[in-house]
């Protein structure tokens, strides 16, 4: 086991205050500071009168491949090395997950500071339910990717998290509209824990049309509601709908074609709709005199 260490540092999302105690100490005592824009960390570092010096390195999405085979190899003649990025938690859709592998296939030890992290603190601002909930990220711009990402999205049933650039936020609520239509509830926040914090919360429809008017700024973060799933029917509206394809149906259609039918139409199971037709036919069944 090297004696180094990697520590992935959360820093603020925004609000400066939010940096941790833990977080100082770590970028204090590091011996490599591995940013994803030095010029950002060295801001705040200045702001957290830390002196950076020459420890910044910069580790960001063109490079981290590159770059992080000659961090593990300072993690291994002793040093550590903080990771952090723009904002937030690395790894979380920003640089990070390329370093912490690299450093676990070397069994160099790994340690975390947790702090801010956008997609948690939008989610629970949405209102929705947060029992449940999958992170999607930054979904594809485009082609049969973005295709399969609204298809994919459109059928969940835990709390959606997406992430969006300003330039494309617009687009991206367009195509949930048509994905997953106009009453999905949803939340879209931006600048979160700055002075313009803003969440705007309601009908995909209506937020949209909202957001659109407006001029969008910061990154968004956009928590849309699971899809709900539809009431079951009852066995007496089963029944009745068996009774009704019998009435109705061609003479030559099985009775597992009129359940299929009847699955389809009232969203059961096939089981249960198989079991109304064959019930409904053994009551119409001609009785046979003694």
């Amino acid at each position: 086991m090297a004696s180094g260490r990697l520590v992935v540092v959360a820093t603020p999302i925004g609000n400066l205050g939010d940096l941790s105690l833990r977080a100082l100490a770590a970028l204090r005592d590091a011996d490599v500071i591995a940013a994803e824009d030095t010029r950002r960390t060295r801001a705040l570092l200045t702001h957290a009168e830390i002196t950076a010096g020459r420890r910044l390195t910069a580790l960001h999405a063109h490079n981290e491949r590159t770059r992080s085979a000659g961090l593990v190899k300072r993690i291994i003649e002793g040093k550590t090395v903080a990771l952090v990025t723009d904002a937030g938690t690395p790894g979380i859709s920003d640089p990070g997950m390329y370093l912490v592998q690299a450093c676990l296939a070397a069994q160099c030890s790994v340690e975390v500071v947790p702090g801010p992290s956008a997609h948690t603190a939008a989610l629970v601002l949405s209102g929705l339910p947060t029992e449940r909930f999958v992170f999607e990220g930054f979904i594809p711009r485009r082609g049969g990717g973005r295709t399969q990402a609204l298809s994919d999205i459109k059928q969940e049933r835990r709390t959606i998290v997406i992430y969006e650039a300003p330039s494309r936020v617009n687009a991206l609520l367009a195509d949930l509209v048509v994905a997953c239509g106009d009453d999905r509830r949803v939340a879209v926040a931006r600048e979160i824990t700055k002075i313009h914090e803003e969440v705007v919360r309601g009908s995909l429809a209506s937020v949209a049309a909202i957001i659109a008017a407006g001029t969008p700024r910061g990154e968004y973060v956009v928590v849309l509601e699971g899809q709900v799933a539809a009431p079951q029917a009852s066995a007496d509206k089963i029944s009745a709908q068996a009774r009704e394809e019998l009435l109705n149906s061609p003479a030559s259609d099985s009775t597992r074609v009129i359940a299929d039918r009847i699955a389809s139409e009232l969203g059961v199971s096939r089981r249960a709709a198989y079991a109304a037709v064959l019930a409904e036919k053994e009551r119409t069944k001609p009785k046979r005199e003694v």
